[in-house]
């Protein structure tokens, strides 16, 4: 099915840890045997997610979703809790999250919207960093998180609101846009 879709190797494969045995060792053992060529150049295996103490699964009916947490916050809230742990590290989901997600996303805009700050540069070279060693999405949103903090604190360059947004665009964060209006 991958390789019709894809072609004989994908650029990047990804799924959560459990699929690595035996569905992915399975998946590269029958496509290389085949084609003689990689199934994929990169693999990306996300680690998985606790809730209440348990492995958050649909066996289990524990699944918190999206739809239900989009009736009480900001979809960029829900983006921002979820990147602050890293792929590749488990981690367990506490409402709390959202609510932290919910006020980071409050200073991020509340920087956002101011005219100048200090020089923009430092901080956006600590996102890319960050984002170009393994999708470090945490360490990304510290740095975006400082350059907030920093603008707040005041400065003169006008190029650091442009770079604060440019930089949320690049983590999947609309920073120009007001809080949605949410009704429960």
């Amino acid at each position: 099915m991958a390789m019709h879709e894809h072609g004989p190797t994908m650029d990047l494969h990804g799924g959560g840890t459990d699929l690595i045995f035996p569905h992915h060792e399975c998946e590269i053992a029958q496509s290389e045997s085949l084609t003689g060529k990689p199934c994929a150049t990169h693999w990306l295996h996300s680690a998985m997610v606790n809730y209440e103490g348990e492995k958050m699964s649909k066996s289990l009916g524990n699944l918190v979703f999206v739809d239900e947490l989009l009736k009480s916050a900001d979809p960029r809230a829900i983006r921002l809790a979820l990147m602050r742990h890293h792929y590749r590290h488990g981690f367990e989901w506490y409402h709390t999250d959202l609510e932290e997600g919910t006020a980071l996303l409050h200073r991020l805009l509340a920087a956002a919207e101011r005219t100048s700050g200090p020089d923009p540069r430092p901080f956006a070279a600590r996102v890319r960093n960050a984002i170009d060693d393994d999708l470090d999405s945490p360490r990304a949103l510290d740095a975006l998180d400082d350059l907030a903090s920093a603008i707040l604190s005041g400065g003169d360059d006008p190029s650091a609101r442009v770079v604060m947004c440019e930089l949320g665009r690049l983590l999947g964060v609309d920073l120009e846009r007001p809080i949605s209006t949410v009704t429960a």
